[in-house]
């Protein structure tokens, strides 16, 4: 009896020994095609396999709130005098990025024009801001939100203002005092590895959710002109502007760093369609990637607020199918306007999913297109959420990284340069 326990204890350990050796991202790819196949051959109405998306999102979106309160605080109490932080060129990096980015989609919506032809057919529900001034006083207002009320509803711009302000107090605290700081730091990321390598079944559970509910991607052919505008103009940033970014910044090949980004964290992204639910996820390829975590445990966080590429491209691209229905007449200065104004929208878009739909009107506003009927394209744009969403989140995700790395290279190299 002791023998078949032993064994089939054995045979568990070679099993869990043979999954941890494949790489994670082959797993997630062959959780992808299981919810495939398992929306083809299960009903719609099934509630099981939809749970483990559901479970992994919740966990995620769960614990990512306590994982950057506590990685700030302690990566600043535990900060030297005088330790580098690299923290302004990377914001330097952030802006850069995010102007390129619309100034491109503004380019491709002139090229290859968009129109809604049943423009007035979805409406969408929602309150959506009509000035700069009502984004930045929603900005600075939910930054001194309650801190405990902030961890529960993920404020990340709340989590990011008490998280420093602690982090500095700790720092005048004891070295044990620090050391606990640290250790619970450790414990948390703990849990956040443990909860990633459940992304496969997740990842199943997400993509058969997406094939089954409300049409699944039938929907999207409706509107395959804007989708791909949208889609190409976000695959675009990420090979060809970040590139040149990375290239010019680390001197270097900058494909085999946009690779691993694009893989390990705009995969995942793709399919949480929750910048704020991947934090965790760039937290440990930061770790994995050596970066220093005085740099990453702040830029991270800070990028899944304010690096909002891809919600730049949306509202850019989304707005211009808007003024080509309508047959309004654009110049070039209006164009420059609606870019700055996307960018500066793009930075109060909340991490989650269809955050950036909302300041489409804002956008329209520029126009002289009236809310109701910007609403309206709020409401298409949930409708090819499904690929727009998702291709927009796994680019401001996994772009967060990309300009992270990019900018420890660079300071990196700048050191070596130095000594020498």
């Amino acid at each position: 009896m002791e023998d078949n326990t032993e064994m089939q204890a054995g045979k568990g350990s070679a099993i869990v020994s043979i999954y941890r050796k494949v790489p994670l991202i082959l797993q997630i790819c062959i959780g992808l095609l299981l919810g495939i196949i398992l929306a083809l051959v299960i009903p719609g109405d099934q509630v099981v396999v939809p749970l483990f998306g559901q479970m992994f999102i919740g966990a995620l979106k769960g614990i990512a709130p306590i994982l950057v309160f506590v990685l700030i605080s302690s990566s600043i109490a535990r900060r030297a005098k005088g330790q580098q932080t690299n923290i302004r060129p990377i914001l330097f990096l952030y802006i850069i990025d995010m102007l390129l980015a619309a100034a491109l989609a503004f380019a491709m919506s002139l090229i290859f024009p968009s129109t809604f032809p049943d423009l007035g057919a979805h409406a969408a529900e929602g309150a959506a801001p009509k000035s700069i001034s009502q984004v930045l006083v929603s900005f600075i207002t939910s930054a001194v939100d309650n801190p405990i009320h902030a961890l529960a509803n993920a404020n990340y711009i709340s989590i990011l203002f008490w998280s420093v302000l602690a982090g500095i107090m700790f720092g005048a605290a004891g070295h044990e005092t620090k050391i606990v700081l640290q250790d619970l730091a450790d414990c948390v990321s703990g849990i956040v590895r443990i909860v990633i390598r459940f992304a496969p079944l997740g990842v199943m559970g997400l993509v058969f959710s997406a094939c089954t509910k409300d049409g699944g991607f039938g929907n999207l052919l409706n509107y395959v002109h804007v989708l791909v505008v949208l889609v190409a103009t976000m695959l675009l940033v990420a090979f060809v502007v970040n590139a040149i970014i990375v290239a010019i910044v680390t001197r270097k090949n900058p494909y085999p760093l946009i690779w691993t980004c694009v893989a390990e964290s705009g995969l995942t992204a793709f399919f949480t369609r929750s910048s704020a639910a991947n934090v965790p996820v760039n937290m440990e390829l930061c770790k994995k990637l050596k970066l220093p975590e005085s740099t990453y445990s702040i830029s991270i966080p800070l990028g899944c607020t304010i690096n909002m590429a891809g919600a730049a491209v949306t509202i850019i691209v989304m707005t211009m199918a808007a003024v080509a229905t309508k047959g309004i007449q654009i110049d070039l200065f209006s164009g420059f306007v609606v870019c700055v104004v996307s960018v500066l929208a793009a930075c109060g878009t909340s991490g989650v999913a269809g955050g950036s739909l909302m300041l489409i009107p804002l956008a329209c506003s520029i126009f002289g297109i009236d809310n109701d009927t910007a609403m309206e394209v709020v409401g298409i744009g949930f409708i090819i959420g499904v690929l727009q969403d998702s291709s927009e989140t796994a680019l401001n995700s996994s772009t967060d990284v990309l300009l992270t790395a990019a900018a420890c290279e660079r300071q990196k190299r700048l050191g070596q340069e130095k000594a020498k």
